[in-house]
């Protein structure tokens, strides 16, 4: 679930836009139809690793092995051929990030401003208080954990000990979407973020310093609901292309060395962008799904079946675009034409974040709990 959050006036103007939602039609999500199979989805292996709740947890894969945390602190070590769990600890308070790893740490967060770190071996190794909520995921890099924290500052943690490297603080917007703004690395010493406000921008991993930043998209309209835009979902890289989307905003491509747009049209998102060699792929907020030609941003195809299904972030491997929705469905639809080729359920629960590809497998993550992998045929 995506919430709002203020720096002022946080009560009244949550429930100024809970009142304006329930006065809206319910959005009852499309039925699902009958599609003509044309890949077959086999199921590997499922465990349970814990609810994420309201929470949108992600694994993180270090070579041959997957961590996950869940909302009553758990955070597991899983093997990815097999689904077994090496080791399953519990933080010493609730988590409400999904966990950042090198392999070596493994680090998550709190919504009351705790950060834990655990070693490959599943022991706590320190513990540091970073006073605000953090929902994003960590970054750990080069033997640095970056901690975002929901009141846009950048902590720089030392990975081995949590003593603090640097610290940035990012400039607040009146109103901005209470919800992980994803961190990936482009370097080995800098990653790509988005901000609140419609900005995008890369940062170094070793200072903290904003190495670049460029407007992906304007806030307009006349409240403050109107003209909230963030660029919250995770960019996508390929190659030099580096390809974003904002809330309320626009979806844009340009080259990640020199942080210049080369396209942007009109769009609105949370869950972010996929990418193939020739097409760059978005859902609104509707769940229609788009794909744009990546050259010049043309749309090549606009599939509307699966409108308010509410479906996460997209993956795009091999020739097919995959995403999962808020009953547990898994699509796969065909990065050509946009046609849905296959379906599977992995639970009941909705997915919120990208499946992971490892091994010649998909692996995914429902906020009931469930890690399943499959192997597309």
């Amino acid at each position: 679930m995506t919430h709002l959050f203020s720096r002022t006036a946080t009560v009244v103007l949550a429930l100024t836009f809970l009142a304006a939602c329930s006065s809206t039609k319910k959005r009852e999500p499309a039925s699902l139809t009958k599609l003509e199979e044309k890949i077959s989805v086999t199921s590997v292996w499922s465990t349970s690793v814990g609810k994420s709740d309201t929470f949108v947890m992600r694994p993180v894969l270090a070579g041959d092995y997957l961590y996950t945390s869940a909302g009553n602190g758990l955070v597991s070590k899983i093997e990815v051929l097999t689904g077994k769990k090496v080791w399953e600890v519990k933080a010493p308070s609730e988590i409400s990030s999904g966990p950042g790893s090198d392999g070596n740490v493994i680090v998550v967060g709190s919504t009351k401003g705790s950060v834990f770190a655990f070693d490959s071996n599943g022991q706590k190794i320190w513990e540091e208080k970073v006073g605000g909520e953090v929902l994003t995921e960590p970054l750990v890099l080069g033997g640095v954990a970056v901690i975002r924290t929901i009141d846009n500052r950048f902590i720089g943690l030392d990975a081995k000990t949590g003593k603090r490297r640097w610290s940035y603080v990012r400039p607040q917007t009146a109103l901005a979407l209470r919800t992980s703004f994803a961190m990936v690395p482009v370097a080995a010493d800098a990653f790509v973020t988005g901000f609140s406000g419609g900005k995008i921008g890369v940062m170094g991993l070793s200072t903290g310093n904003v190495l670049w930043e460029a407007s992906l998209s304007y806030p307009k309209g006349f409240s403050e609901i109107e003209r909230m835009t963030d660029v919250s979902a995770r960019p996508t890289l390929l190659g030099r292309r580096l390809c974003a989307v904002a809330y309320q905003g626009r979806i844009a491509c340009g080259d990640l060395n020199a942080g210049t747009l080369a396209w942007a049209k009109d769009f609105s998102s949370h869950t972010g962008t996929a990418q193939s060699q020739d097409l760059v792929f978005a859902a609104d907020e509707k769940s229609h799904v788009v794909a744009y030609r990546a050259a010049d941003g043309v749309e090549v195809w606009r599939n509307e079946s699966m409108t308010w299904r509410d479906v996460g972030e997209p993956l795009a491997v091999g020739r097919v675009l995959v995403m999962g929705d808020k009953q547990g469905y898994l699509h796969f639809l065909e990065q050509t034409s946009g046609q849905a080729i296959a379906r599977i359920r992995v639970d009941s629960s909705a997915i919120g974040a990208a499946p992971i590809v490892a091994s010649g497998l998909l692996i995914v993550q429902t906020r009931g709990g469930s890690l399943a992998a499959y192997r597309p045929n």
